[in-house]
Parts: C-alpha cells; sequence; structure tokens
C-alpha cells in the first residue's frame, strides 16, 4: 500500500482581520502535490488576502499554513523569502515581467535569484519557451508581446523553478476569449505533466472547470467545497 502523500498546502483556522472588520474567517484547506483547486467568490470577500497570506506576503491574525510542509509563522523573514523563492510561483493578472528584460531573462530570473548557474538556466529557461510555445519571442522584450504571449512568459517564468505551488490571480482576466482559453489548457497540461499544484483565483466559469475541485469564499468565509 502506497504511504500517503504529504499535502503541498495545508491552511487550518487562518483569520485576518482589519481595524474591527475581518476579512478571513477560520478558513482551512489542503491541497495534494499536482492538484488544482478553483478559488471563487464576489469581490471584496477575500480572495486576495488568502491569497497573499498563503504566499508569505500577508501574515494571518491566527491559525497556520504550511507549504511543503513548512509553517509559514514559524520562518524568519529570510528563511520565509528562501521559501517563497523555492517553493512558490506566481501569475498576475497583469503579468508583471520585467520591462527591461528579454522573455529569456524574465524566464530566468528566479533561477538567477536561487544562484543557478548561467547554462542551467538558459536550458530549463528555453526549454519551457519552447512548451509554452513562444521561442520564437525569447530575445524580444515584454513591450512588444501580445497579451497572451505575456502570459505565457509569465507562466513559463512561474514553473521554470519547479515550485511546489503556484498561485494564480486572475490569470486569464486580461485576456481576450480565445488567449483565455489558449492559457487555461497550458496550465492544465503543465500541472498534470509535474506535481505542482494550482490555486487559481478566478472569476470565470471556464477557468474553475480546468481545476479538480473548487472552493468559494464569501464574507471571509470558505463554503461550496465541490468534487
Amino acid at each position: 500500500m502506497p504511504l500517503p502523500t504529504q499535502p503541498v498546502l495545508e491552511c487550518h483556522a487562518v483569520s485576518k482581520q482589519y481595524d474591527s472588520r475581518f476579512v478571513l474567517r477560520s478558513v482551512s484547506l489542503q491541497l495534494a502535490p499536482g492538484e488544482r483547486l478553483a478559488l471563487t467568490g464576489p469581490s471584496g470577500s477575500g480572495k486576495s488576502t488568502l491569497l497573499n497570506c498563503l504566499g508569505g506576503i500577508d501574515r494571518p491574525d491566527s491559525g497556520d499554513i504550511l507549504v511543503a510542509g513548512e509553517n509559514l509563522a514559524l520562518l524568519s523573514s529570510d528563511a520565509l523569502a528562501t521559501l517563497r523563492r523555492e517553493r512558490l510561483g506566481n501569475i498576475f493578472q497583469f503579468f508583471h515581467l520585467l520591462p527591461t528584460l528579454s522573455v529569456r531573462e524574465n524566464v530566468e530570473f528566479p533561477l538567477l535569484l536561487l544562484g543557478v548557474p548561467a547554462p542551467e538556466r538558459a536550458h530549463r529557461a528555453d526549454a519551457l519557451l519552447r512548451r509554452v510555445e513562444i521561442a520564437h519571442r525569447a530575445d524580444a522584450l515584454p513591450s512588444t508581446l501580445s497579451g497572451g504571449e505575456m502570459q505565457r512568459c509569465a507562466i513559463a517564468r512561474a514553473l521554470v523553478h519547479q515550485p511546489a505551488l503556484i498561485l494564480a490571480d486572475e490569470p486569464t482576466g486580461n485576456l481576450d476569449s480565445r488567449n483565455g482559453a489558449i492559457i487555461l489548457e497550458l496550465l492544465q497540461a503543465l500541472t498534470d505533466e509535474t506535481t505542482t499544484a494550482l490555486i487559481l483565483v478566478t472569476h470565470s466559469e471556464e477557468a474553475a472547470r480546468i481545476c479538480h475541485r473548487g472552493v468559494s469564499l464569501r464574507d471571509g468565509v470558505l463554503q461550496n467545497h465541490s468534487a
């Protein structure tokens, strides 16, 4: 009988408030390696706050968050920064590419922060650029790319260091329907090919459908679990 796989993410009774208003109320969830989770809910429901807490950007007022077995609350600032560089990837609605770096240099950047030698950086970046089908734009600057090409670059950058977990915040929200569908297909295929887990914050039913299950936040309370 195979041993159970350690969750990539464990979130236990996480609460967060600003002034006297609760933004998150005792949120708990787990995510297995390779699992995709859709996080939905109306604007102001706490989705971005939860994502920031899971990514170590914000600290909850109470509760515990473990990423790859590491309790974020017990890590020093330096150790937390290291965990974020090594174990987390991020994809944003507005891409957040570095404008003065080429496509290849943007994808290599997480590896540069980790001290990976230049030949290995180039090899891994080029392999992913081929996989997301923008290798022909490797030397281009982000300002010359279409929205779909920028998001393909951002996906390659999020995956290049082989993270345990990707946090994606409305990754198709700034794309037309055709490019949005292509990006969703890529995210599904690439997470199927790896053990990288994905939390996908979205308002899109199409985006939620690529996930194994979904949860919804309403007034900071997690609800509506679905298979």
